[in-house]
């Protein structure tokens, strides 16, 4: 299984969409470090990459990431990381 950011050339049969988020809490002592994204990076990954396996794929390419912090009125702000692509098959 793997993940690329990039399209890819060889032959291959395109399965469809895949997404994944995953999101970080900031207490409210530490409601600016943002180097948490660095963890949700991982977690979206491997997520990218269990969702394509359950459809068989052999790779996710064309994948994008997409930051954004959610700013409560009440609460913490938590950080979201979204990523996606399109899940590929290869030929055997």
């Amino acid at each position: 299984m793997f993940l690329s950011t990039e399209e890819f050339r060889g032959k291959h049969k395109m399965l469809g969409l895949v997404n994944a988020t995953a999101k970080l809490m900031l207490p409210s002592d530490a409601i600016d470090e943002f180097e948490g994204f660095d963890q949700l990076f991982s977690k979206v990954e491997n997520e990218l990459k269990r969702k394509a396996k359950a459809h068989q794929a052999d790779g996710v390419v064309g994948v994008r990431f997409q930051q954004s912090v959610a700013n409560m009125q009440v609460a913490p702000k938590f950080l979201v990381l979204t990523g996606y692509g399109t899940m590929i098959k290869l030929p055997e």
